[in-house]
């Protein structure tokens, strides 16, 4: 660990005010929110922050809730810990807390909000792939007043995102699951629940009464340089019959779908071998669960 080097704090209460520092304190402002990504890295010497604004003290950026004919919201500043436990998210859209409960260990998820993790634009997010598959959408707040876009639109890069000078994410819009449908999401670690991804692959369908596929969605994660929908993947289920073959051609779609590279923790062979096992794993684990819902 290296000595931390100066830095000017700020604690705001608002979002104006977050925005408005953002913008007077330029490229070497950062936004605190867990910490257990930023201040590892401060210590550790990757980047040294000439600013930080905490989050923690803004209000309406923390929770759980869904009004009467709308979508799920998440607050930006809600802790990972939270989805686990949050029995509206069991009951409305479950992939969320079985992503949630693969993050870090249960120190971590303590810490680490919602909107750390998609922040910090990392190839390897957990929440990025369930929040895909399930088309949640960001409200961003900023100078230029609130815009909401698709979640997966937020990636610009490893570590990059889309946002305009400015601007803060507030929440996370996630539709209610139509009924007959399913997600799931399936990581590959070097130690469960405890390690970055090295391969994470979320699966959402939706069947009809006779149990055809209506709708398919996969999402790749650590095997792109930022988490990427499997389109490829996506137009097999819909081609046909869900089929033994079927299946294996949309595994093999999602393959193609990604471009992994080799670093330490993985080969990129491996990385699409094991793409390849949990997009066939998945997408079984999801046809049988939406099944599930049919009237025979």
């Amino acid at each position: 660990m290296k000595p931390l080097k100066p830095f000017s704090y700020f604690d705001p209460q608002d979002l104006p005010t977050v925005s408005k520092l953002l913008i007077e304190q330029g490229e070497g402002a950062h936004l605190l929110a867990g910490g257990t990504d930023l201040l590892v890295r401060m210590k550790k010497g990757e980047i040294s922050p000439s600013t930080l604004i905490n989050l923690k003290r803004v209000q309406g950026l923390n929770g759980i809730e869904r009004k009467p004919e709308k979508a799920l919201t998440i607050g930006a500043l809600t802790p990972i810990s939270a989805l686990v436990q949050s029995s509206l998210i069991q009951s409305e859209s479950p992939v969320l807390a079985q992503a949630a409960r693969l993050l870090g260990s249960p120190s971590i998820r303590n810490l680490a909000t919602l909107g750390g993790n998609i922040g910090r634009a990392s190839p390897a997010s957990d929440m990025a792939p369930p929040l895909m598959v399930l088309t949640a959408r960001i409200l961003v707040e900023g100078p230029g007043g609130k815009r909401e876009l698709p979640l997966e639109a937020i990636f610009a890069g490893p570590g990059k995102t889309n946002l305009k000078p400015g601007e803060v994410m507030a929440s996370f819009r996630v539709p209610k699951m139509p009924p007959l449908s399913a997600a799931t999401y399936l990581k590959l670690g070097r130690r469960e629940g405890m390690d970055l991804a090295l391969v994470g692959v979320a699966v959402f369908l939706k069947l009809d009464e006779k149990g055809e596929t209506t709708e398919a969605r996969v999402a790749l994660a650590s095997v792109a340089p930022i988490p990427v929908r499997a389109r490829k993947a996506e137009e097999e289920l819909l081609s046909g019959p869900m089929t033994e073959d079927r299946v294996r051609r949309a595994a093999l779609a999602a393959v193609s779908d990604s471009c992994p590279l080799s670093d330490m923790r993985a080969s990129a062979s491996y990385r699409k071998e094991m793409t390849r096992v949990l997009a066939s794993r998945a997408i079984e684990e999801v046809r049988q669960m939406a099944r599930g819902g049919i009237v025979h």
